[in-house]
């Protein structure tokens, strides 16, 4: 069979299975309820797909590249990523009035102890010729009556694999802000029982911001790597607009002295 056949029955099946929703989709209103679920789990299933399509599909064809794995790496790089706010189009862009514990995507979470909250997220498009990442990351904070805002990244299952204490971990910002305020990066790794934690402040006398973590001064289990996540935390961010244009993490090998 030949790839033109092949494409053709491939569209005349999608397109019976377009009229098939609609049809669905029109009769959703007056179908009993038994029916009614059972449509609403197969439709729950199919979003979950389509939406997986989509966030891949919009990685791909937009510029600059969504899903952009370009980062600048430091020689000897042996594990580099930018965490998905980032890198792709999150299926809820933005939000008002943040609640604690709000989820970004799937890796990232907002917390704060405001007891009303006036904090607000958007991701935004990258559009810079510089700009490697394809998205940007927009905190607007206003009346602030807490006494915490942060930013928790989880970082993927291979940033634990193979991690030694010989490591250094590099961290990379590009940051706009209205006005200065103090952050804060902490970098948690759990290993068994415990918890090694390395905090770093960000300098911000220019628009990239790097920081680093060597290992070599924390008591890390190597054997026991579990887990790491990456805690960002803004100090004095009332009124306040705080705009991550790129995140990147890079692992690399202390050079042998």
């Amino acid at each position: 069979m030949n790839n033109r056949l092949i494409l053709k029955l491939g569209h005349m099946f999608d397109t019976r299975v377009v009229r098939r929703w609609s049809r669905l989709a029109d009769e959703a209103a007056t179908l009993d309820l038994a029916n009614l679920r059972r449509l609403r789990d197969k439709a729950d299933a199919l979003r979950r797909r389509v939406e997986r399509i989509l966030h891949a599909a919009d990685g791909r064809l937009a510029l600059p590249h969504i899903g952009s794995t370009a980062i600048q790496k430091p020689l000897g790089t042996d594990w580099a990523y930018r965490p998905e706010p980032w890198r792709g189009a999150l299926p809820l862009p933005g939000q008002v009035a943040v609640e604690n514990r709000t989820q970004i995507g799937r890796e990232t979470t907002i917390f704060h102890d405001c007891r009303i909250s006036e904090l607000t997220y958007r991701q935004l498009r990258n559009l810079r010729e510089e700009d490697l990442a394809p998205f940007g990351l927009r905190l607007d904070v206003f009346r602030f009556d807490g006494s915490f805002l942060s930013l928790v990244i989880d970082l993927p299952p291979d940033a634990a694999l193979g991690l030694e204490k010989r490591h250094i971990i590099q961290l990379d910002t590009i940051l706009e802000i209205e006005k200065p305020l103090e952050i804060f990066a902490r970098l948690n790794v759990r290993h068994g029982p415990n918890t090694e934690q390395i905090v770093r402040e960000l300098p911000l006398r220019a628009d990239a911001q790097r920081v680093e973590f060597d290992l070599a001064y924390t008591r890390l289990n190597e054997k026991r790597v579990e887990k790491i996540w990456l805690d960002l935390i803004f100090e004095g961010a009332e009124m306040n607009q705080i705009t991550l244009r790129d995140l990147t993490l890079t692992r690399r090998p202390r050079a042998e002295v």
